[in-house]
């Protein structure tokens, strides 16, 4: 009978002490293939930068983002299979060379991809024809 009762509290401490765990905050998993983006990015910050592309160009995260092989409805971050994800980068390093020589910088005055996407896809290579009055 001891040995019974002892067994279940050990049991019931274990399971305690798994259940607890579970319920601690998780490290999010680090990025994987970051090319641009600095590797010690938050996850945080990593999520706001995608917010400020969604934002920009008026897309989701599947633009820019291969689906995963085994579950398409699921993306796979690190994946360079889609094309748009190394134009996002190109973009990125126009955007940075253009600030550093130009604005020194500063978040002042600067260009980001809203300045040319202004919510679109594809940037408008012209203004969009006025009303005839």
């Amino acid at each position: 009978m001891k040995m019974k009762k002892t067994f279940m509290v050990a049991a019931a401490l274990a399971t305690a002490v798994t259940l607890c765990s579970l319920a601690l905050p998780q490290e999010p998993e680090k990025p994987k293939n970051l090319k641009v983006l600095p590797k010690n990015i938050s996850h945080d910050e990593l999520i706001a930068t995608m917010r400020s592309f969604n934002a920009a160009l008026g897309v989701k995260c599947g633009y820019c983002h291969a689906a995963q092989k085994d579950d398409p409805k699921k993306l796979d971050f690190a994946s360079d299979e889609n094309q748009h994800k190394d134009i996002a980068r190109s973009m990125m390093k126009m955007t940075h060379r253009i600030n550093k020589k130009f604005f020194k910088g500063t978040e002042v005055m600067s260009v980001s991809c809203y300045t040319c996407h202004h919510g679109n896809e594809e940037p408008k290579t012209k203004p969009d024809e006025a009303p005839a009055k």
